[in-house]
């Protein structure tokens, strides 16, 4: 968790808003080209990235769909929208980033490594990543009812359960029928769904609630510091010379109040004890 933390906050103003917007897109893009060109001009091959066909390295993550198959792609996609957006929600830019950039990292290294001992490339789907935002989604908010076929209202992790339920069915069939290699980005891309959650298992700070607090602590704070160190004494402004960020107190309140700077907040903020130990760093 300290680790995610420090990363957020040194690599946190790189990460892309608004991300699902552009897996969106992509598949936009699959279905455009899926009917025009066949897939194997775009799946990754590491024999033609090799012989410099480096644009397989980026152009595997489009979703090739044909016309045949896109209604199943819209209502897939909506899906992946809904939850995934929801989880940048809870999460914030930087940790869906992560998430999502990890599980196409994997599956990639997963596919070389394969090819190293193999000599055979496997090409991952972002479908196998992008499913299970559901998982994700589940653990966050387990009790949440959905609609299931518009009409049955179902709790989030019972139809969770129905997943990883049909994960381990699609594993026994790959088994059965002996394709080995396709039970891989399955498993690659539902261990980086745990190693996420094992690495942040404290999820009171992306609760609903958490992130209410937040907002009304960002509130207090811009209101504390738009004052400035003017306050109202005895029926008159007077300047103070110690005022805290939060709440605004200053030592005309409280003769016994004492004030430190935060040497860890970018700028000079001023507060109180009550909040010195308490605060969120403010960070530019």
């Amino acid at each position: 968790m300290n680790i995610l933390n420090k990363m957020e906050r040194k690599f946190g103003k790189y990460a892309i808003h608004n991300l699902m917007k552009y897996i969106v897109a992509l598949y936009g893009i699959g279905v455009v080209i899926g009917s025009v060109l066949p897939y194997e001009f775009l799946a990754l091959n590491f024999n033609l990235i090799r012989q410099g066909q480096v644009w397989r390295l980026i152009t595997y993550l489009i979703p090739i769909t044909t016309l045949r198959g896109i209604l199943f792609t819209l209502i897939s996609v909506y899906v992946y929208y809904i939850f995934g957006t929801a989880l940048e929600y809870y999460w914030g830019a930087f940790r869906f980033n992560l998430y999502i950039f990890s599980g196409v990292l994997f599956n990639l290294l997963s596919s070389l490594i394969l090819y190293l001992i193999t000599g055979f490339t496997l090409s991952p789907s972002l479908d196998v990543v992008c499913s299970t935002l559901f998982l994700a989604y589940a653990v966050i908010n387990p009790n949440e009812k959905i609609l299931l076929y518009f009409i049955i209202p179902i709790k989030v992790k019972y139809l969770a359960w129905f997943r990883i339920a049909f994960y381990i069915y699609d594993i026994m069939n790959y088994i059965i029928y002996r394709q080995y290699l396709l039970i891989i980005p399955v498993v690659v891309s539902i261990g980086n769904f745990l190693i996420f959650f094992f690495a942040t298992r404290n999820y009171r700070r992306i609760s609903p609630s958490e992130i209410k607090r937040k907002a009304v602590f960002r509130q207090q704070m811009n209101s504390g510091r738009k004052q400035g160190n003017v306050t109202q004494f005895r029926g008159r402004n007077t300047i103070t010379r110690h005022k805290c960020a939060i709440c605004g107190r200053t030592e005309l309140d409280d003769e016994q109040l004492e004030f430190r700077f935060c040497s860890k907040c970018d700028g000079n903020y001023e507060y109180c004890m009550d909040h010195l130990f308490t605060h969120e760093h403010v960070k530019r």
